[in-house]
């Protein structure tokens, strides 16, 4: 389990920032987000205070311990590794009863200072950039916000699509009741995605399609999609009732409801390929997971 509540010892009076940087080895960053969090606690379950001043007893942390399942990178260099992520893994603990994330292979395998460059929705499958170092990690977050790269993704989707389309449709937080929610809004950001037909299967009445999101806002491809008629196959939160959507994001639906409601186990969107320059290379992968 990543997270793990751990007992150290107060031997003299010491402020718990410098307690939890020299005794406990976090980082400042860490000690600081875990005391506003209030997940440092004293010997008698009372959360500690950013500058309070420890004297006796001991406190209690919340430490992150990766763990592994044996997920390999598909590629690996000395400043970088791309994960083939497989649908259902959160890249990312959301909260501290996340027993196993993607993190955790990026961090067992490379250390602490290893860390996601960017993120990918827990439902969604494929490519995950993973910096190993600081260097490569301001590197490539840079090259991230500059939109610096080509990322494609595949994704079966409701309904026939016979031409390429360009949807350049606002995104804004949803007003309604599920909060997680994105919706096409004026008021919301710019969005752009272009939308490629793949193949057309007359008997499911599904298109799988190319799709490649311009600029990066949350559940855009989703959205977007869903916006013109064209769901994506097993989203379990865009083109559904959202009674039913909350059902599922509360875990009190079934693997079979789910199917019935969605139309598939899984949402049916793919990370397939990503391109960028790194130090005067040119990368180009793409994902070894079979999509279907």
């Amino acid at each position: 389990m990543p997270y793990i509540l751990k007992k150290f010892d107060i031997t003299s009076s010491v402020k718990i920032e410098d307690f939890l940087l020299n005794t406990v080895e976090l980082d400042s960053k860490t000690a600081n987000s875990l005391l506003s969090k209030g997940k440092i606690l004293d010997h008698k379950n009372r959360r500690l205070q950013k500058n309070q001043t420890i004297k006796n007893g001991y406190i209690q942390v919340n430490v992150y311990e990766a763990i592994t399942k044996g997920l390999k990178p598909l590629f690996d260099s000395f400043h970088f590794a791309i994960f083939d992520k497989p649908s259902g893994l959160k890249v990312h603990p959301s909260n501290i009863d996340d027993e196993y994330t993607l993190l955790d292979e990026i961090q067992f395998q490379f250390g602490k200072e290893a860390s996601l460059v960017h993120r990918i929705d827990a439902e969604t499958s494929g490519l995950v950039l993973v910096s190993k170092n600081p260097y490569s990690q301001m590197v490539l977050k840079n090259m991230f916000e500059e939109k610096k790269y080509k990322k494609t993704y595949l994704a079966y989707v409701e309904n026939e699509i016979k031409e390429e389309i360009q949807i350049d449709s606002p995104i804004a937080s949803s007003n309604g009741l599920i909060k997680l929610k994105m919706q096409i809004s004026e008021e919301g950001k710019k969005s752009l995605t272009n939308i490629k037909p793949i193949s057309f299967d007359k008997k499911t009445n599904l298109t799988l399609v190319q799709a490649s999101p311009i600029t990066g806002r949350q559940h855009q491809i989703r959205v977007h999609l869903d916006s013109i008629g064209h769901r994506i196959i097993g989203d379990p939160i865009y083109g559904i009732d959202e009674k039913l959507c909350d059902m599922f994001l509360k875990k009190k639906m079934s693997e079979e409801q789910r199917i019935e409601v969605s139309g598939k186990d899984r949402l049916m969107l793919h990370a397939y390929s990503l391109e960028f320059t790194f130090l005067n290379t040119k990368y180009s992968i793409v994902s070894k997971q079979e999509f279907k």
